[in-house]
């Protein structure tokens, strides 16, 4: 009489294993995305006040690789596209240190806003960086150079409203918006975690530039309507371009980063 033998123990699963990768993030999606930031560079979208130099189009996708790479992946690549960006396109680069800086911290921000990925308590220790940013910074504006508060909180609305939007429960919804299937809920998921990131990596540059630069009064009455405006801007362009690359990457099924949310 014919038997069946059934296997016992553990089930085998097979994953396809990529050595070629970094925290998760593939060295080629790492490369590619780099370059796009290094296209982006050469694309002005705002002039910095004073210097006349511009800003660049990229700033409004650094954010996205944080969420297509992960917060080290993403940071990696924003470093790297800026970088060479700064070189090929230096009108729109400002201070290149503090440029590349800005976009490391901006993917970085972005990419640790991912929920449920095993780095839960991270979010605690940027808030502290933040508080400790926001302390430096008012100490010199209003204790030092007599900057009156008002000012200081009228110029500083994107990096206030970004903190409070980090610290509330916003954080984590827009993380799942930009995983969510509804292409709509992931635009706005890509407007609010872009006007987060973007913010508080403003914060901290501006940290470091004001502490050399020591702008008076009358800039900072002019920067209160231009700063939220150029937010804006990058939010809106995180939105639109990356709604566009997260459908497609979908529509391809491409083998995701392992700290990918989309």
């Amino acid at each position: 009489m014919p038997w069946t033998v059934i296997p016992e123990g553990e089930e085998r699963q097979v994953k396809i294993v990529n050595s070629s990768s970094i925290d998760g993030a593939p060295i080629a999606y790492i490369v590619v995305l780099s370059a796009i930031v290094t296209a982006l560079s050469f694309i002005p979208f705002s002039i910095v006040l004073g210097s006349g130099g511009s800003m660049p189009l990229s700033q409004g996708v650094f954010p996205l690789l944080g969420w297509l790479l992960g917060p080290i992946g993403g940071s990696i690549a924003s470093a790297i596209g800026s970088m060479v960006g700064a070189f090929l396109a230096p009108y729109t680069a400002g201070i290149p240190i503090v440029s590349v800086l800005g976009a490391t911290v901006s993917s970085f921000i972005a990419g640790i806003m991912i929920y449920g990925k095993g780095r839960r308590g991270s979010w605690l220790f940027l808030i502290v960086l933040f508080l400790l940013a926001f302390y430096i910074y008012g100490n010199r504006a209003i204790v030092q150079n007599g900057i009156p508060v008002n000012i200081f909180l009228a110029g500083n609305f994107i990096e206030l409203s970004s903190f409070l939007l980090f610290v509330l429960p916003t954080r984590r919804r827009f993380a799942r918006w930009i995983g969510d299937s509804n292409l709509a809920l992931v635009a706005l998921g890509l407007f609010g975690g872009t006007w987060i990131a973007s913010g508080l990596s403003h914060l901290c540059l501006a940290t470091i530039t004001y502490s050399i630069f020591n702008w008076p009064k009358e800039v900072w009455l002019a920067l209160i309507p231009i700063i939220p405006f150029e937010n804006l801007i990058r939010s809106l362009v995180g939105s639109a371009i990356g709604t566009g690359v997260i459908a497609g990457l979908r529509a391809i099924s491409l083998v995701r980063s392992a700290e990918a949310i989309y």
